[in-house]
């Protein structure tokens, strides 16, 4: 019990450090939340859009290029690389590596 006090003290420590002041923990964990948040919602999205393609699904061209942009977009934030690349390709990149993240 004494020990987990102690590592507690410790991480607060640690944050007050990186942080510099009480203020800016409650903004970051505010952003993480919301980060996160979307995170999930774009997995979500990319998901259903696979599984729509894997049952062969119609989607009208509008919808599909915005939606395309959007896993072009979230391939980015994850770090796959999207230059001069199929958006198919990096569809499939994504949702493997979706898959390898759950």
């Amino acid at each position: 019990m004494i020990d987990a006090l102690w590592e507690w003290i410790i991480v607060g420590v640690v944050v007050l450090v990186l942080f510099g002041s009480t203020k800016k923990i409650p903004d970051f964990a505010r952003n993480l939340g919301r980060a996160t948040g979307e995170f999930k919602k774009g997995q979500a999205e990319i998901q259903e859009e696979i599984r729509k393609a894997m049952s062969g699904e119609t989607v009208k061209p509008e919808e599909q290029k915005v939606k395309d942009e959007q896993a072009i977009n979230l391939a980015k934030s994850m770090g796959i690389e999207t230059e001069n690349r199929n958006v198919s390709d990096v569809k499939k990149e994504l949702a493997e590596k979706l898959k390898s993240d759950n």
